[in-house]
């Protein structure tokens, strides 16, 4: 007996399926890409299971609370080497998208964060 992986299984309904109804998975798969951010991810045991920068340990929140003590995207890549450009963008876009949370940690983590002079 042969079976098939999930991806397997998606590709032979395709072939079945009328180009309304792709547009209509499309849609669904679009909807539930939204929820994820690029180059940002939680993983609990890691920063507090804060959002941090994929392959770091850089929390979105202690970027933005640098951004807004006045630290530039210059500064603060000279302090991260190993953030690229990129990096912060996915950062930015994920404050706006969870504004309340990243404010709720800075809030939370404001007493006792260390920081670095940049």
């Amino acid at each position: 007996m042969i079976t098939m992986n999930a991806l397997q299984k998606a590709e032979q309904l395709l072939t079945e399926m009328t180009l309304e109804e792709k547009i209509q998975l499309l849609q669904w798969i679009a909807r539930d890409l939204g929820r994820v951010s690029p180059g940002v991810i939680s993983t609990s045991g890691i920063c507090g299971g804060h959002p941090r920068i994929i392959g770091t340990r850089i929390p979105v929140w202690v970027l933005v609370q640098y951004r807004k003590l006045g630290a530039s995207e210059a500064d603060l890549l000279n302090a991260y080497p190993t953030l690229r450009a990129e990096d912060l963008a996915n950062a930015w876009a994920y404050y706006r998208a969870h504004l309340d949370e990243i404010e709720r940690q800075m809030t939370e983590n404001d007493e006792g964060v260390d920081r670095p002079n940049i």
